[in-house]
């Protein structure tokens, strides 16, 4: 089941203030940015924050589910959550800064064709 538009729409701007929040379609779904790294997916209507020793401080680890079948545990946000902008901020902001700068990638060499 694919997310929605209007759930993509209503928790980027829920936690617009966290910085600079963009929202990438991928296979159905979506991967939301903050200040250009990768801090959430929104998989099925629901909201899965990447795990960080920050975030723990927001949702304990029964909260840990994977989005999608096979990928790695993210703290799932319960949907009665997601009216509290603020805390959406916080927990967008703190995930923000714990994780790394991603590494910018390599040029593709163009195919040599004889």
């Amino acid at each position: 089941m694919a997310t929605k538009q209007s759930t993509i729409d209503f928790l980027a701007e829920q936690i617009q203030n966290a910085g600079n929040v963009r929202y990438q379609k991928m296979f159905g779904e979506y991967a939301l940015y903050c200040d250009g790294k990768v801090v959430a997916l929104v998989c099925d209507d629901q909201l899965f924050i990447k795990k960080t020793e920050a975030g723990q401080h927001f949702l304990d680890s029964s909260y840990e589910a994977p989005p999608y079948p096979g990928a790695k545990n993210y703290l799932q946000v319960p949907e009665d959550k997601w009216d509290d902008a603020d805390w959406l901020v916080d927990f967008i902001r703190e995930t923000t800064i714990s994780l790394p700068i991603p590494k910018p990638k390599k040029k593709k060499q163009p195919l040599n064709r004889k």
